[in-house]
């Protein structure tokens, strides 16, 4: 019988790290890997000579970021592309008034500062909130708080609530009050030129994964690890899995004896989101110059309602646009032109008659992906930001989860993923292992 130290499942950034950190440190690891490539929710394509990120896309902040690190130490370029965390200004925003015209630079800088007013009065309505509160209900009590007109405060309503779609692909009454606790960046955010992929890709050099092979199940003791795929089972003295919650959620994907508490409670607290990515190239670019993002206001923007412009990446004019929450659901079923017919429909009511058709299109569909089954974790109405860390507790000595979804600072990001990889690692060997190692020669 082949004779192995740690089964990790998945070979995405959290499965890599830990897997690379333990061979560094000796053990005989072997990573078992659904897909025919590694990286997981880290999917770059390369048709057409064009580098598109269709999973993560950015370093959300690479002040003390070990992924940023990482990409240094691999030579790996980046480009200065700040999101900012859905704010409402900070980089030049186009904002366009319910009926489709285009605001002036006062009446965009007096909407901000309303949103900013609505932020700081946030503080106070989620630290009072109860455990099973919405970010719909604290974000009422806030506006409520400033005594607005309708009209007024309905532009705040909608664009706090676009903020929970496209920073969690969540619906605003379905997201915890304090789902977006964690939505701090410290320095600028950056993208990877020529495409995210390389990280991973980096990572997994020298390690001995297997593809193609679907785990099914997951036998522990305090004696060790069983695993079991179409392909036959494996033996291990400890197992990291790294599945999405998705994925950890379903019937397809059996942990015995099932996972105890802390585990437990929390897995059933957090849920996969409804998030998918829309990429449109056209001949020529038809928005205004020195604009970052394009915003709608009003009813019309309840489907889409954010534009950026990634023209500068691609080399080509490209917008990039999210379906999330309700939207990313309502559209799975559609067809690509129905898509692009209802997204082009918005952008005429901006543009008119400028607005070209798209000579490519890319549709994400992690919500049909059978090992992702969504693109990352939010909290649900009754969850903490401690469920996090509560789900990767250490079970029966052996058995380590670890994600995305299971790092409590900065939850549903690659840095989320890594750290999570090095924790899983330094539990299994017992010793803090300085981050650095993961990225050292």
């Amino acid at each position: 019988m082949e004779q192995i130290d740690t089964i990790v499942v998945g070979a995405g950034v959290a499965g890599l790290t830990a897997a690379r950190l333990l061979a560094r440190a000796g053990r005989r690891v072997v990573v078992l890997e659904a897909r025919d490539r590694v990286g997981g929710r880290v999917c770059t394509d390369r048709a057409d000579g064009l580098v598109t990120d269709l999973g993560a896309s950015w370093i959300h902040g690479v002040t003390a970021n070990p992924v940023a690190a990482a990409a240094e130490a691999f030579g790996l370029p980046t480009v200065e592309f700040t999101v900012g965390g859905y704010q409402p200004d900070s980089r030049p925003i186009a904002y366009y008034g319910p009926t489709g015209e285009r605001l002036g630079d006062d009446a965009a800088r007096a909407f901000a500062d309303d949103v900013r007013a609505v932020d700081a009065a946030l503080v106070t309505a989620v630290a009072a909130s109860k455990a099973d509160a919405s970010y719909r209900h604290v974000t009422e009590t806030a506006l409520a708080s400033l005594g607005w007109d309708d009209d007024r405060a309905e532009r705040v309503r909608e664009f706090l609530q676009h903020r929970s779609e496209e920073q969690y692909g969540a619906w605003i009454e379905d997201l915890a009050a304090h789902g977006l606790d964690d939505d701090v960046i410290d320095g600028d955010e950056v993208v990877f030129s020529h495409g995210y992929d390389q990280l991973p890709g980096h990572l997994a050099a020298g390690l001995d994964i297997r593809f193609d092979q679907v785990v099914t199940r997951v036998r522990w003791s305090t004696e060790g690890v069983t695993v079991t795929t179409g392909n036959g089972t494996l033996t291990a003295d400890n197992a990291v899995v790294t599945v999405p919650i998705g994925v950890l959620q379903s019937a397809d994907f059996i942990i015995e004896p099932a996972l105890p508490e802390p585990n437990a409670g929390a897995l059933g607290r957090l849920t996969m989101n409804a998030f998918e990515k829309v990429f449109l190239r056209f001949p020529t670019k038809f928005w205004d110059d020195g604009v970052y993002a394009i915003r709608q206001q009003g009813p019309e923007s309840r489907r889409w309602h954010s534009w950026y412009d990634l023209t500068a990446l691609h080399e080509t004019p490209t917008l990039l646009t999210f379906a999330a929450g309700p939207v990313a659901r309502e559209i799975r079923t559609w067809t690509e032109e129905q898509v692009v017919d209802s997204i082009l429909g918005q952008l005429r009511r901006l543009y008119g008659a400028r607005v070209e058709q798209p000579i490519r299109v890319d549709i994400t569909a992690w919500q049909d992906d059978p090992f992702a089954r969504g693109s990352y974790a939010y909290m649900k109405l009754g969850s903490t930001t401690a469920d996090h860390d509560d789900l990767a507790t250490p079970i029966g000595g052996v058995l380590h989860l670890a994600g995305e979804a299971t790092w409590t600072d900065d939850p549903a990001t690659v840095t989320a993923a890594l750290c999570s990889g090095h924790r899983a690692a330094s539990n299994i060997l017992r010793q803090e292992i300085p981050i650095a190692e993961v990225w050292a020669d």
